[in-house]
């Protein structure tokens, strides 16, 4: 499924303090499940979600490299939490708290990723949006090449090292 012609409304969308937005995916990012709230809050149908990669809510606003960071960070079995901008079916968006973990086969191996999106401290989303406008400000002065986002990439690396933390660490601080 593609978005084409979806833009950006700039209205935010809210979800309740006590939902939880549930999805579960492949290891290639395909979504095979959704809950009701995920649902409801990204305005697909559950047969529009099941079978298309989670990047279908993927809000422009959102660096590349926090992807980047993301995938890497699960795809070597290991949690991560982060602040993520969604964008639902009609443009409008909608911030969330996500925790993604691998999901581990019997025999060891990564067989999925399960996300699990809480509503988020206001303050935090404040943070959020001027480090990812930053980081975004790194990828288009950069270009649409994967430089653009090693550079970007590279500023969460530094600020990172420089502030002598790991990512969750930073990321429970904002």
């Amino acid at each position: 499924m593609t978005r084409p012609t979806t833009r950006p409304t700039n209205v935010e969308r809210f979800f309740d303090v006590d939902d939880i937005i549930v999805s579960k995916t492949d290891t290639k990012g395909i979504i095979t499940y959704a809950n009701q709230v995920f649902i409801d809050i990204a305005g697909y149908t559950e047969e529009e979600l099941l079978g298309q990669n989670h990047n279908v809510i993927r809000h422009p606003d959102m660096p590349r490299c926090v992807f980047k960071l993301l995938w890497d960070t699960i795809a070597q079995g290991q949690e991560i939490f982060a602040y993520v901008k969604n964008m639902a079916k009609g443009g409008d968006h909608y911030w969330v708290w996500a925790h993604v973990t691998p999901t581990f086969g019997p025999d060891g191996k990564i067989i999925g990723y399960h996300s699990s999106r809480r509503v988020p401290e206001r303050a935090a989303v404040e943070k959020a949006e001027g480090l990812y406008a930053t980081l975004r400000e790194i990828e288009h002065k950069g270009g649409d090449g994967s430089a653009a986002m090693a550079q970007s990439f590279q500023a969460v690396v530094d600020l990172l090292t420089e502030a002598g933390i790991e990512y969750d660490e930073f990321a429970f601080s904002l």
